[in-house]
């Protein structure tokens, strides 16, 4: 049996099959080892994962590829390979970047522009093996644009700038029982502030179409372009992109790409199902 695992900093997806094509799909909260400790990630694996998971046998799991975010550098990588090995005795374990995952779910092995467009963001180049270009995400605080942190952190900062209507930010701070001290507090004395000022984005998905609000995404989705895609110079090659931004937003992000002269391919909400499926052919 193998077992494809796609991990955000807002959800995981563990993807279990087998040469018979059995598939399951279970969901945890996100792990990103970058912001985590080994105790928080085992927490999460023993508390939300294995209830759900205690009728197969994971001595049967030989083969396992982690894509993660936060999984980006060595020390990272080996340290989700320590902590799934406990878990998973048997098997092999590859553990590479979300990005990598992306692009092998939404290139395949063409060439082609990789984006995520989730709680965080990020880009790639990719020949259709390997990622060869990358212009860092640098995360939530330094970067990240066009993502639902940069989408929350844009809004929240319009409505105190007051670039909001006055009537649209009474109703955020009812909806969410927020003021500006609690909201100073969860960005900047608490943990996980990428995942708290995503949070905000149901209530920009449902308020896109006021001019204000939809003026602010189109500016978030220019900087992401901008700053990142536009650098690869590859403007002949479609822009795909996966993750729940760029799915719950893809007419913005089609509206944005063509007043910078970009093409827009495949846009998927999760890339487990076509990585499940590359790893099968692989196989």
């Amino acid at each position: 049996m193998k077992l494809v695992v796609d991990s955000g900093s807002t959800k995981t997806d563990w993807g279990f099959f087998n040469n018979k094509k059995d598939l399951t799909i279970y969901k945890t909260q996100g792990i990103n080892p970058y912001h985590q400790s080994q105790e928080q990630i085992r927490d999460i694996l023993e508390g939300e994962l294995l209830p759900n998971i205690d009728h197969i046998d994971r001595n049967q799991i030989n083969e396992l590829f982690f894509y993660g975010a936060g999984c980006a550098t060595k020390a990272t990588c080996e340290l989700m390979s320590y902590i799934l090995k406990g878990f998973f005795p048997n098997a092999t374990i590859s553990v590479d970047s979300d990005m990598l995952g992306a692009a092998r779910a939404l290139c395949g092995k063409s060439e082609g522009v990789a984006c995520v467009l989730g709680t965080g963001s990020n880009s790639c180049l990719y020949n259709g093996k390997d990622i060869i270009d990358q212009v860092p995400s640098l995360g939530y605080i330094l970067g990240d644009e066009g993502s639902g942190a940069a989408l929350g952190r844009c809004f929240i900062n319009s409505c105190f700038k007051r670039q909001m209507p006055d009537k649209l930010y009474k109703e955020f701070l009812d909806r969410y029982s927020v003021d500006r001290e609690s909201i100073i507090m969860n960005v900047y004395r608490k943990p996980l502030a990428n995942r708290y000022l995503a949070g905000f984005v149901p209530f920009i998905l449902e308020k896109r179409e006021v001019p204000e609000v939809h003026k602010m995404i189109i500016q978030c989705f220019t900087e992401f372009f901008t700053r990142n895609v536009i650098n690869y110079h590859k403007p002949w090659l479609p822009v795909h992109i996966v993750g729940s931004i760029a799915n719950s937003l893809a007419d913005e992000l089609r509206e944005t790409a063509d007043s910078l002269g970009m093409t827009i391919g495949m846009i998927l909400p999760s890339p487990i199902n076509r990585l499940i499926e590359y790893h099968n052919q692989k196989s």
